[in-house]
């Protein structure tokens, strides 16, 4: 029961810091060091990664119209008039075969087994309160540029968002994957502020950028831990992925809300904070 309640609390934190772009690395980091789950280190890896399906799929239930590319009802441009592609949204595969394009940087990223390399290099205390540091100040310069030279985004919506664009997000989103802290959603938000696309476009996008990129790490995690779970281990998998899920619903709920009437300066002094906090506890 004790060790489910620590699942439960992992996959709140989950479900929290997942997409607020503040780092769930970071977080995670620090949740462990005082609640550590009686489990092997290779389950425990696996985990982390895993219960992310939870909040991936809030981002499915919540964003449905909009990444469904099938359907009569709310389809304005059918791919043809007549036919089963009369059933195909046009709007929605190419904003698909974006997000797929926006992936590339990524996919390269794995296949060359570089993910392996950087979480062995920079998956530690240390580098992450840095990236947590650093990317908590590009935000409040970003933001702050924004607003003292009276920036007004020239992307507002998703639909505007060239192939050029996504491919920039996501080099962006690399970031993250090369330095555990930088945040995913971090750091694809602050690329997207920079070129020019609003809060609420950067925000959505980021978050239906995360569907395969995060899908697809769970999944080869899993492959790479074998499907062998024993009952304790499925248990733990249940509830926090669960948790993560609810918990992600709420909290998607709450930032696109936010973002259109706030900026992300408060992100990035929290970010601030908390890696000064990382590397002070760390360091005692």
């Amino acid at each position: 029961m004790l060790e489910l309640l620590k699942a439960f609390l992992f996959g709140i934190i989950e479900g929290i810091t997942e997409w607020l772009p503040v780092s769930s690395t970071g977080h995670m980091i620090l949740l462990n060091e005082f609640l550590t789950l009686d489990v092997s280190p290779e389950f425990w890896e696996m985990f982390l990664v895993v219960i992310q399906l939870g909040a991936i799929l809030a981002v499915v239930v919540l964003f449905w119209n909009k990444i469904w590319p099938f359907g009569k009802k709310n389809n304005p441009e059918p791919v043809k008039e007549t036919g089963f592609l009369s059933w195909c949204k046009k709007d929605v595969w190419v904003l698909w075969f974006k997000v797929i394009f926006a992936c590339l940087p990524a996919i390269i990223f794995v296949v060359l087994g570089l993910d392996d390399t950087c979480d062995a290099l920079f998956y530690n205390p240390i580098c992450v309160a840095t990236a947590l540091i650093i990317f908590g100040v590009a935000f409040i310069v970003v933001e702050l540029v924004h607003k003292k030279k009276n920036i007004e985004p020239k992307i507002t919506d998703l639909s505007q968002i060239s192939f050029k664009v996504a491919f920039l997000i996501g080099l962006f989103q690399l970031l993250a994957a090369a330095f555990p802290g930088t945040s995913r959603s971090g750091s694809t938000i602050v690329g997207a502020l920079i070129i020019g696309v609003s809060r609420t476009a950067a925000a959505e996008f980021t978050f239906i950028l995360g569907i395969p990129v995060m899908m697809g790490a769970s999944l080869l995690k899993m492959v790479k831990f074998g499907f062998n779970f024993t009952g304790n281990e499925l248990a733990l998998l249940l509830v926090g992925t669960i948790t993560a899920f609810v918990v992600s619903i709420l909290v998607i709920r709450f930032l696109m809300a936010f973002v259109k009437k706030h900026d992300f300066r408060i992100f990035g002094w929290y970010r601030i904070v908390l890696g000064i906090l990382v590397l002070v506890y760390f360091y005692l």
